[in-house]
């Protein structure tokens, strides 16, 4: 037999907390793929980490895994791909490329041993001009996450460019009963999930205010807060939103879930309602996983009108309202409390919308061969 091929997936630190797409799917991904006995697959953790498989060889790069990507593991991350830049026979960066990383890949990492892939889950237009995005791209195959994506690379120039969609684990994100271990909220509560962001995306002042107007209209329902705080921006933010859920006495109705001590599924499942009303995708994922997920666990999602998410989001798995329209996202969410069945015909819209499209064996599946045709 011959030797097998060595893969590197170059990423944040595979770690717990879970909470953060990329590296969450770079887990997933050699998860699924650890029995090719044909793949040596490599991951870069901080120290053992428990939940992978023997058969995972773990790359002890990092010292430690926090929400911001700090500059001593950047460092950290750098050495160790230029000290073994010839060792792989691929190396699958999992993150999205800026200036300064494409130059020092492009100068320090890359070689004539090892074939290179980018998965690029955005392309920031907000930063960046056509000419600048092009240079970005330093691979020898280039992997978006939507076809809006991989049409814009093409129209660019790219032509070594293919579209798979993000998988996300469907055992897991799978509906469930798991309200009973959330001690704060009763089993007779509506419960309304956001898993947006405090400060990026312009959707928190929106989700807010509309329950402060929904709280007077449904009398038991709650707001679930599954948003990290990842910076001092995010955490003064927190505290406006407090203030403001105070001040409309509707604070006692609001839980947070910011700690990453959970489990994403459980989040969306012991929820009624998923909320991703976002006004903007700047730095976000062109397929936001948080809508992914919770249309896994046949949950119905309440989405904006950005021509991004009308890739997959349709009237058999959502409800699309104008973007920054709070009363449009009020009538929507009264729409799904007072028609049970409606919620659950969108929730089995989801789960076989992604059951199609989201499945990370299928996705696993058409990276595998990727790696053996490269």
């Amino acid at each position: 037999m011959s030797n097998p091929k060595k893969i590197l997936l170059v990423t944040r630190p595979i770690a717990p907390p879970w909470d953060e797409a990329s590296k969450n799917f770079a887990f997933s991904l050699a998860k699924d793929l650890v029995s090719n006995e044909n793949l040596e697959l490599h991951l870069m953790t901080n120290g053992a980490v428990a939940e992978l498989p023997q058969g995972i060889i773990q790359e002890h790069v990092y010292t430690h895994s926090e929400n911001d990507f700090g500059f001593s593991q950047k460092i950290r991350s750098l050495l160790f791909q230029i000290m073994t830049r010839s060792q792989f026979d691929i190396a699958h960066f999992v993150f999205t490329p800026t200036k300064l990383n494409s130059f020092i890949i492009k100068k320090f990492i890359q070689n004539e041993k090892t074939k290179t892939i980018q998965t690029v889950a955005t392309l920031r237009e907000d930063m960046f001009s056509d000419a600048e995005l092009k240079n970005l791209m330093f691979a020898d195959l280039v992997i978006t996450y939507s076809t809006y994506a991989q049409e814009k690379l093409k129209d660019l120039g790219i032509v070594n460019v293919a579209r798979v969609y993000p998988g996300i684990d469907l055992e897991n994100y799978r509906a469930k009963q798991t309200r009973q271990l959330f001690p704060a909220y009763n089993a007779s509560d509506f419960v309304i999930n956001f898993a947006g962001e405090y400060t990026r995306l312009g959707a928190m002042d929106d989700v807010i205010d509309a329950f402060i107007q929904i709280s007077q209209k449904i009398p038991n329902a709650k707001l679930s807060m599954a948003v990290r705080v990842k910076n001092e921006k995010d955490a003064s933010k927190k505290k406006e939103v407090i203030e403001k859920l105070k001040q409309s006495d509707v604070l006692e109705k609001v839980v947070f879930h910011d700690d990453g001590r959970f489990n994403m599924a459980d989040i969306y499942n012991f929820c009624d309602v998923s909320l991703f009303p976002v006004q903007n995708m700047r730095g976000k994922f062109d397929v936001p996983l948080v809508v992914v997920e919770a249309m896994a666990c046949e949950k119905p999602v309440i989405v904006s009108n950005l021509p991004i998410l009308k890739e997959f989001a349709s009237d058999t798995n959502s409800i699309t309202i104008e973007q920054g329209n709070v009363a449009q996202l009020v009538d929507a969410i009264l729409d799904l409390y007072n028609n049970p069945e409606k919620r659950t015909l969108l929730g089995k819209g989801g789960r076989k919308f992604c059951e199609k499209n989201f499945d990370i064996k299928k996705v696993a599946s058409i990276y595998e061969k990727i790696y053996f045709e490269l």
